[in-house]
């Protein structure tokens, strides 16, 4: 086993805590790692913290419209044109108050599965589904920022690359599984090159980023 397939095998099987008779031992329930159980905390934990300042700031600014976000850096890195956006508020209220419930969530089931809980299927695909909507509000998000609203927020970029990891790690945890079918060599070859998603996605959006600002960085040379 290589070493890139022994990280993913960390992260999404059990805890070795099941005498190493097999991935279920309680009918029809999958538990997971630490190292899986971690990836939530620490996913969720980043998601809670960015949505909470963010929260904080948006509050302030509604109390005092002067008021100077410590994310607000240049023209492009400012917190407080993301925040006073339409977008910012898609559904009538402050977009961060759904990541405080959402990513606490998230850290509740790192948790539990720390403690040794095992779930059943539907928990394991409403995690992937929340994941999955979750990631398409961020990438969405991000596209505003960088073509609607010109502008970018250090902790909404936080969320996004926390985000994007929880959802695909879950998606790797469930095809190993077997709760979401795919063909085999599809599986292998997630859980062999796990790490490329995630970092190709990344890397994408901080070129996105790059291009589109291109002209502001060359000011800083």
């Amino acid at each position: 086993m290589t070493s890139s397939t022994a990280t993913v095998h960390q992260l999404t099987t059990t805890a070795p805590d099941d005498g190493g008779q097999g991935e279920i031992t309680q009918e029809g329930t999958t538990g997971a790692s630490r190292a899986f159980a971690w990836m939530l905390i620490v996913t969720g934990a980043l998601g809670v913290l960015s949505s909470f300042v963010i929260t904080i700031d948006k509050i302030e600014l509604l109390r005092n419209p002067n008021f100077v976000p410590a994310c607000n850096l240049s023209p492009v890195v400012s917190c407080s044109n993301v925040m006073t956006s339409d977008q910012a508020s898609v559904f009538g209220f402050p977009n961060p108050l759904i990541g405080l419930g959402a990513y606490a969530v998230v850290v509740a089931a790192g948790a539990a599965l720390l403690a040794g809980a095992r779930y059943r299927g539907w928990f394991w695909l409403g995690l992937n589904a929340g994941g999955l909507l979750g990631v398409g509000f961020c990438m969405w998000l991000m596209s505003q920022a960088l073509y609607e609203i010109g502008s970018l927020c250090l902790w909404c970029c936080l969320a996004w690359v926390a985000t994007i990891v929880f959802f695909w790690y879950t998606t790797v945890h469930n095809l190993r599984h077997g709760i979401i079918r795919a063909p085999k060599a599809l599986v292998a070859g997630v859980q062999e090159f796990h790490w490329v998603v995630p970092v190709t996605w990344c890397l994408t959006i901080v070129m996105l980023i790059a291009t589109r600002f291109w002209s502001y960085w060359q000011t800083l040379l």
